[in-house]
Parts: structure tokens; C-alpha cells; sequence
């Protein structure tokens, strides 16, 4: 008797994304699993420029292969989404430390058309040593942005281990160069009304002699500019409504230096405080009619992203 992932996969197609930089010692093992766990896939290495034998390696073992010779993980995820053409798609990372045993319970949820996107958490199920300190520290602190800016309770917003339908590869904007991929997803997912849902997963340990392509401080960075930039640009009101009310503040407080100065003796004596309060009003008004100019431009937006979703 045929499961419901069984049947659901006999009517749609699913491709699996193995985005690779220097990943001969682990690429083949990731393919095997894939095989294993999920033999209905069709594999596609994307060989993101390596300068050691990852391509050779994957081609031996099965997978297709697909070059980007422009260095950074987002260039290799949006080189797979312009060539590929499934209903469903799968990405991991090509350094086996994510467990692929349970695959089909993250498929299973798009496949039916419950979720739009299933990401694999890491945090709850992992191997001693699999995470380095500041990269969990990183991860707590990009989680705690995201969660409090989009009022989300997500647990791994950096999971390179994702699920996702035909509609996000095809309509998602993705601009990102580099390891910024996901938090991007994740972002625009959430500012589009996708449905996303975490399914905890096991995360392994590296190999002896596999080392991270990952900088903690510069592409830390790269992560928080990308938040940054992604609110401003998704949540305009609030983000340049917060300025604003800087300027209010502050144009108060020295407006109010200048109000008492008057009413003492009839005479403005802090000609400097009055230009200033009156420069430090305008820049918050300037700014909070930018917000809502913006907001009315994103909203419109969202509507029709609502629209191409029903297409």
C-alpha cells in the first residue's frame, strides 16, 4: 500500500539543490543519502566555481551538474531557480551535516500544499561540536531581530536545509551574493504572507578535514545589513516612523529651552536652539512622510504579490 507522500510524488516532480564550493570530501555522502531517503528526486549540484575535484565527484555519483562561476551561495540558489522547473524543490548544504533520515516529513507538508516552505531547525536535535560559539551566538542574535521586527516565532532563521514550492521559486525575489540566502528567504517569505513552518532536524558534525566556507564576523555582517535593509524596505512605516520620533524628541527637548527662554523675558536669546529644534522638526516630519509614502508603495505591492500568488 502507497503512502500519501508516495502518491503525492507520483503527480509532481521535486528537484534537490546541493549548492557546493570545495566539497569533494562530503558532496558524494549527500547524494547517497538523497538517493536513500528520497529516491524520487532528481539531484543537482550547484558547483559554485570549486577549485578541487566536487564537480567530478558529483557527476560520479549520479547528480547533475549545474556551474556558477560567480563566487557566493546566492548566486548559486538563484543560478538553480532560473534553470530548474519543478513543482517542488528541495536545498541543502553539500557539507553532510545535515541529516537527510527524515526528509520525507519535510516534503511531505509542501507537497500536500499545506506550507508553502518547511525550513529544518537545528537547534533542537545536534552534535557535540557541530555549531562553533559565535555562530550560535550569531544565530540567537539575527533569530531575536527577525523574531521581534516581523513578530515571528522562528527558532533557525540560517538553516540552509529547506523545502519549498514551485510559487517561491519562480515569484521570490532573491538578490542576495553570499551566506545572507536564507535570512533574505526567510525575510520576504514572512513580509508576503507565505506560509512557512520549522520541522526539527538532526545536525551533524562536520568531517575530519571538511572546514566551513562561513566568516562569523564578515558574513555576520553581511546577515544584519541584510536585515536591515530588508526592513526598511518591508516595514517603511515603522522603520523611518522610529526616526521620525527621534527628531520629535529631540526637537522637543530643545524647543522647550527655547519656549521657556522666551516666555522669561519676551526674547529669544538661543537663536542657535530655535534653528536647530526647528531643523531637527522638519528632518521628523520629512522623514515620517517618507515612511508613509513608502508604507502606501509596499502595501500596493503586497497586493499584487497577493494577485500572482492566486495566478
Amino acid at each position: 500500500m502507497t503512502t500519501k507522500i508516495e502518491q503525492s510524488v507520483k503527480n509532481k516532480t521535486i528537484a534537490m539543490i546541493i549548492p557546493c564550493y570545495n566539497e569533494e570530501l562530503t558532496v558524494a555522502r549527500v547524494i547517497t543519502d538523497t538517493k536513500k531517503y528520497l529516491p524520487e528526486a532528481n539531484i543537482y549540484v550547484i558547483d559554485n566555481n570549486s577549485t578541487d575535484n566536487t564537480a567530478k565527484i558529483a557527476k560520479e555519483n549520479g547528480a547533475e551538474i549545474i556551474f556558477e562561476p560567480r563566487p557566493g551561495k546566492g548566486f548559486a540558489v538563484q543560478r538553480a531557480m532560473e534553470r530548474l522547473d519543478y513543482d517542488v524543490y528541495g536545498m541543502v548544504d553539500g557539507d553532510d551535516t545535515y541529516s537527510l533520515e527524515t526528509i520525507k516529513d519535510l516534503v511531505r507538508p509542501v507537497m500536500d500544499g499545506h506550507y508553502d516552505m518547511i525550513i529544518g531547525s537545528r537547534l533542537a536535535i545536534f552534535e557535540n561540536d557541530s555549531f562553533r560559539q559565535f555562530h550560535v551566538l550569531g544565530n540567537r542574535l539575527v533569530r531575536g531581530l527577525i523574531n521581534r521586527l516581523f513578530r515571528c516565532k522562528l527558532t533557525d532563521i540560517m538553516s540552509g536545509y529547506r523545502i519549498y514550492n514551485k510559487e517561491i521559486a519562480k515569484k521570490l525575489p532573491v538578490v542576495s551574493k553570499g551566506f545572507e540566502v536564507e535570512t533574505e528567504m526567510t525575510i520576504s517569505l514572512l513580509s508576503y504572507g507565505f506560509r512557512l513552518k520549522e520541522i526539527d532536524i538532526c545536525y551533524k558534525s562536520r568531517m575530519k578535514g571538511s572546514f566551513s566556507k562561513l566568516n562569523t564576523f564578515k558574513d555576520g555582517f553581511k546577515v544584519l545589513w541584510t536585515i536591515f535593509n530588508l526592513f526598511k524596505n518591508n516595514r517603511p512605516l515603522t522603520f523611518f516612523g522610529t526616526l521620525a520620533l527621534g527628531f520629535f524628541f529631540f526637537s522637543l527637548i530643545f524647543g522647550m529651552v527655547v519656549v521657556v527662554d522666551y516666555f522669561d523675558d519676551l526674547f529669544v536669546e538661543h537663536v542657535p536652539l530655535a534653528i536647530l529644534s526647528t531643523s531637527l522638526f522638519l528632518c521628523g516630519l520629512l522623514f515620517f512622510l517618507v515612511g508613509v509614502t513608502l508604507h502606501s508603495i509596499v502595501e500596493k505591492h503586497n497586493q499584487v504579490m497577493c494577485v500572482l500568488k492566486k495566478i
